[in-house]
């Protein structure tokens, strides 16, 4: 794991149009009691790519409830000039059915900000205006263990990839969420082990992410590291992994979803 990964492993770029959408809500599902799944479909997702499964896409929530739909460019959509830019927040493609033209987009509910303010009110028939994904990090899934880490933030990208991975794939992932009810089930084909960690309210259990990374036993092999999730503590998994433990950069891909107190949602 010190070693730089191999040619054959590394990640690849691939980079997509940059195109705004308007698309329709066709559904809402309940997926936990903090995590809704909203259905979207359109004509406008015909060609619609996501190669990876920690794409990331924009959407844009207009304070009315009236989506304004900017103009797509070869420099990627614009608005008109004088129009005030909506709200604009990242989330992942978490399904996409290309026969159907459906994309499923999953939401933590917390926080009143313009995504869980939108989310709350949403009905069948609503329209909302998506741009993205530019672009994606396309890993292989021919390691011989990859290791995900992340709270409720991470899941829908966790999700992805562990429904995407073939039988002979080995996954190990270790999961905040605020309680047992937040826990979701996966169906995968991969070898998969979880690890779900639990607030239950307390400020001290936040740390136990951290915690959690730090007593975990690497396995031998080639091996891959992927997280998400609270800024402070992917900074922390960061640092552990990189210069506590010593991982190639090569090998590891933290990114950092949100910060308290930050309008994320």
């Amino acid at each position: 794991m010190q070693a730089p990964i191999c040619p054959q492993l590394a990640p690849q770029r691939v980079r997509h149009p940059l195109k705004a959408r308007l698309l329709q809500v066709r559904k809402i599902t309940c997926l936990t009691p903090r995590m809704v799944r909203v259905t979207f479909h359109g004509r406008d997702l015909g060609d619609f790519i996501s190669a990876s499964f920690d794409d990331h896409m924009k959407l844009f929530f207009p304070p009315d409830g009236q989506p304004i739909v900017p103009t797509n460019t070869p420099e990627g959509p614009r608005f008109a000039e004088g129009t005030v830019r909506p709200p604009a927040r990242d989330y992942t493609p978490r399904y996409y059915r290309e026969a159907t033209r459906e994309l499923d987009i999953d939401f933590v509910l917390h926080g009143d900000g313009p995504a869980a303010s939108w989310v709350a009110g949403a009905t069948e028939g609503d329209e909302l205006v998506v741009a993205g994904p530019r672009g994606s990090f396309v890993m292989t899934p021919n390691f011989d263990w990859q290791l995900m880490i992340g709270d409720e933030t991470a899941l829908p990208a966790i999700g992805r990839r562990l429904e995407e991975l073939p039988a002979a794939a080995k996954a190990y992932v270790i999961a905040l969420v605020e309680n047992a009810a937040e826990e979701q089930a996966f169906q995968t084909q991969a070898q998969v082990n979880i690890t779900w960690l639990h607030r239950e309210g307390s400020s001290e259990s936040e740390q136990a992410l951290v915690n959690a990374v730090r007593t975990f036993a690497l396995p031998a092999g080639e091996g891959y590291i992927w997280g998400a999730g609270q800024a402070a503590h992917m900074r922390a998994i960061s640092q552990y992994l990189l210069e506590e433990k010593g991982i190639d950069k090569s090998r590891v891909r933290i990114s950092n979803y949100w910060k308290p107190g930050s309008p994320q949602e």
